[in-house]
C-alpha cells in the first residue's frame, strides 16, 4: 500500500510539473511576443490593434460598418491637440515612467470617501490597453496593462507612446485616431484644428461613444472649458523636449 501512494504522488507531482513547465513556456512566449511587437512598434506604425480588432466584432448596432482610421505623424498633429489629450487624461505624463503612483493613491483615497472608483490610468497605460489587451475591466487586465505600459517606457520615448496613443485611439463609434476624427467632427486635418477643437476632442475620450464633439452636448462644453484652462496652466514647453 505505501508503494501505491507514493506512485500516486510521484505522478501528481509530474502533473504539477508539466503543468507549471507549461505555464512557464506560454507566458515566456507570450512575453517574447509583445515585446518582440513593442521593438518594432517602435519604428513602424500598428497596421491594426486589440481595441478596434474587438470593436469591429462587436455586435453593437451602433457600430458603423466601415471604421474610418488615417495615421497622422506627430508632427502634423496641432500642438494643441497634442496638450489638450495630455491635459484631459495625463498630466503627469512627461515626468512618469507608465505609471503614476498619485494618480492611484488619490483614485483609492477619493473611492475611501465614497466616491466611484476611477482608473487613474496614464496615457502610457491606455496605449497599452488599446494595443494589446480586451476592454473589460478586471484584475488581470489591469496587471498586463501595467506590465505593458513598462515595456513601452523602455522601448519608446514620449512621443512615439504620444504619437501612437492618438493615432488608435477611439473619438467616436468607429472613429479611430486624431487623422480621422477631425475630418469627422470638424472637417478640417490633425493639424489646423484650434484649441477649442483640440479641446473639445480630448473632453470626449472618456466615453466617445456617449460624447459629441461636434455639436457639443452641455457636457462636452463645460468639460473642454476646463480643459484649455489645464492646457493654459501646463503649457507647451513640455512638446519640445
Amino acid at each position: 500500500m505505501a508503494v501505491r501512494k507514493n506512485k500516486g504522488k510521484t505522478g501528481i507531482i509530474r502533473l504539477l510539473e508539466f503543468v507549471l513547465r507549461l505555464s512557464f513556456q506560454f507566458v515566456l512566449g507570450v512575453s517574447i511576443l509583445i515585446i518582440t511587437t513593442i521593438v518594432l512598434f517602435r519604428y513602424f506604425d500598428p497596421p491594426t490593434w486589440s481595441w478596434k480588432i474587438q470593436r469591429e466584432f462587436s455586435s453593437s448596432a451602433t457600430y458603423p460598418e466601415i471604421a474610418r482610421h488615417q495615421w497622422v505623424s506627430l508632427d502634423r498633429i496641432a500642438p494643441s491637440v497634442q496638450l489638450a489629450v495630455v491635459a484631459a487624461e495625463d498630466q503627469r505624463f512627461p515626468t512618469h515612467f507608465g505609471i503614476d503612483p498619485e494618480a492611484i493613491i488619490d483614485a483609492l483615497e477619493e473611492a475611501d470617501r465614497g466616491n466611484r472608483l476611477r482608473g487613474a490610468s496614464t496615457l502610457t497605460q491606455q496605449t497599452a490597453k488599446n494595443l494589446f489587451l480586451w476592454s473589460n475591466r478586471d484584475l488581470a487586465r489591469k496587471v498586463l496593462e501595467m506590465g505593458i505600459a513598462l515595456l513601452l517606457e523602455l522601448f519608446w520615448d514620449k512621443q512615439r507612446i504620444l504619437e501612437v496613443y492618438l493615432n488608435i485611439v477611439e473619438f467616436g463609434p468607429g472613429v479611430f485616431g486624431v487623422g480621422a476624427a477631425s475630418k469627422y467632427w470638424f472637417q478640417a486635418p490633425a493639424g489646423q484644428l484650434s484649441k477649442r477643437q483640440a479641446a473639445r476632442l480630448a473632453a470626449v475620450l472618456p466615453n466617445p461613444w456617449r460624447y459629441r464633439a461636434h455639436p457639443p452636448s452641455p457636457y462636452v462644453v463645460e468639460r473642454s472649458r476646463w480643459i484649455e484652462q489645464q492646457m493654459e496652466q501646463l503649457g507647451y514647453a513640455w512638446l519640445h523636449q
